[in-house]
């Protein structure tokens, strides 16, 4: 089945995906910065033990991983070919790492589990027409 080479309206989830990696990722940096400089740690019982649990290590990967969203969700708006398959896997590693962060925060991390979901469906559904439509704004005078 072809696909029609005409932009619709669908378009604006696309840049809804765009808008929502950024504030995910912006919110992901702080709280990457607030934990990877936090002198806690989390202690918890495991099968083995006492498993402690430096708060810092995920601070870091939520920072990187942020900071990756941020970047990605600009060029997700501009209309880069190469951000649409960057930012679901992006998306795909946020929201796994949200279900680690789950016991931590619940609510953030539920949040933003169907956020991403959300993203993800833009970007896998209607994200060439995003790309089409930036081809076609470029070619206006």
């Amino acid at each position: 089945m072809a696909r029609s080479s005409q932009v619709t309206a669908w378009v604006g989830w696309v840049w809804f995906a765009g808008i929502v990696l950024l504030v995910l990722g912006l919110f992901n940096a702080i709280s990457g910065l607030v934990a990877a400089f936090s002198p806690e740690k989390l202690v918890g019982l495991g099968e083995q033990g006492i498993v402690v649990l430096d708060v810092s290590t995920w601070g870091w990967v939520h920072l990187v991983v942020g900071i990756l969203l941020v970047i990605v969700g600009f060029s997700v708006l501009s209309g880069r070919g190469w951000a649409r398959l960057v930012a679901i896997v992006l998306v795909v590693l946020n929201v796994l790492t949200q279900f680690v962060a789950l016991p931590a925060s619940p609510w953030w991390s539920i949040v933003t589990i169907i956020l991403g979901l959300f993203v993800l469906w833009a970007l896998v559904v209607h994200g060439d027409e995003a790309e089409r439509a930036s081809a076609s704004a470029s070619h206006l005078p």
